[in-house]
């Protein structure tokens, strides 16, 4: 029987307007159509994938901002007029590279648009193996968030039983996991969050000891001592600004405090300043900064870990999913006014 699949198809994309000073707005964003031929040319490695979920992460407004050329970042800008590019779950059309056919699923960079032609390079795409779970947890729990959650946790804080445990922006994508690490641990977790939905939902669906809503506190450092009154041990970093200076001044002597992000900082012009890091010396506190980048060869051992414990129900995951591409520039902004409640991610077709 003959092939009657379409050569050339229609391809939705969410191209990147042009640099972005401040809060990005959606107008930054544009929704286009184009066509894309679905073969790989003749003695291509290259691979073509159709996107089914595409990933909003907070690191994306770095790639937003003007390059500059003296400063260094984790990730590229974006180009402007082309299609902005994020981590995603995609199926195999057409292949020229050994490693995949057609029908594989797989996890990794990908454009925002409906069709990718993808070129491989070390660590930057995953074969999917196991499908016992939902495919959307690969843009999250199974994916570069909770390797960053895994690496950040284990690999940096060498967590013990019994220690104490800190985490902003606890609620998100990487917050979640840790503090479900922490607890597989035996260590006392309290999270913060900005509202009392998500407060509530770290200590009932997520077991953290405490937590609080930090909007509702005026001194962040006072509150920090209600939570701690012998101090934290280990402080996992998403926020960054205030809510670091009023940890610092709370940690334990020989404290770990893993950067893994600073996203109260991403939209502003002028950065805000860190006061009390004269404790880091004072307290010989050990601040590491980390990209997950540099933790993937560890992956397939970190899929041995938390899969069984997945399968078990001993550790939860959240999702903040929303349908169509269309959705997209909606729901990445979304996350920088903390409208998500969990990972947030869109779908652009569920097969």
């Amino acid at each position: 029987m003959a092939n009657t699949e379409p050569a050339t198809v229609t391809n939705k994309q969410i191209i990147f307007s042009g640099y972005v000073s401040g809060f990005p707005k959606e107008s930054d964003l544009k929704v286009t159509t184009t066509t894309i031929y679905l073969r790989i040319p003749e003695r291509s490695t290259s691979v073509l994938v159709k996107n089914l979920y595409l990933s909003c992460d907070p690191y994306m407004r770095i790639s937003m901002g003007k390059p500059e050329p003296l400063s260094s970042s984790l990730v590229p800008p974006f180009n402007t007029g082309e299609p902005i590019i994020g981590l995603g779950v995609s199926k195999v059309i057409d292949s020229g590279h050994p490693d995949y056919k057609k029908g594989d699923l797989l996890w990794g960079v990908v454009g925002w648009e409906e069709y990718s032609v993808i070129t491989l390079f070390p660590y930057s795409h995953f074969k999917i193996h196991h499908t016992d779970v939902p495919l959307s947890y690969y843009t999250g729990l199974l994916g570069m968030p909770g390797m960053t959650a895994y690496a950040g946790f284990y690999e940096i804080c060498s967590p013990k039983r019994g220690e104490t445990v800190f985490v902003s922006a606890a609620s998100g994508a990487v917050g979640q996991l840790v503090g479900q690490f922490a607890k597989l641990v035996g260590c006392y977790v309290v999270g913060s969050a900005g509202s009392k939905e998500k407060v509530d939902l770290l200590k009932t669906k997520f077991g953290f000891d405490d937590a609080f809503n930090y909007k509702e506190e005026n001194d962040l450092n006072i509150a920090l001592k209600r939570y701690f009154p012998e101090g934290i041990d280990i402080y996992f970093e998403n926020v960054g600004g205030k809510m670091l200076d009023a940890v610092l001044i709370n940690m334990k002597l020989n404290g770990r405090i893993a950067v893994c992000g600073m996203i109260s900082q991403y939209n502003l012009v002028d950065p805000e300043g860190v006061h009390n890091l004269t404790t880091i010396l004072y307290k010989r506190i050990k601040v590491q900064g980390f990209a997950v980048s540099d933790f993937y060869d560890k992956y397939s051992k970190f899929l041995d870990f938390v899969l069984p414990y997945i399968r078990q129900g001993k550790i939860t995951y959240v999702e903040d999913i929303t349908e169509g591409l269309e959705s997209g520039p909606s729901a990445l902004l979304g996350i920088f006014h903390g409208k998500n409640v969990g990972k947030q991610l869109f779908v652009v077709a569920r097969e």
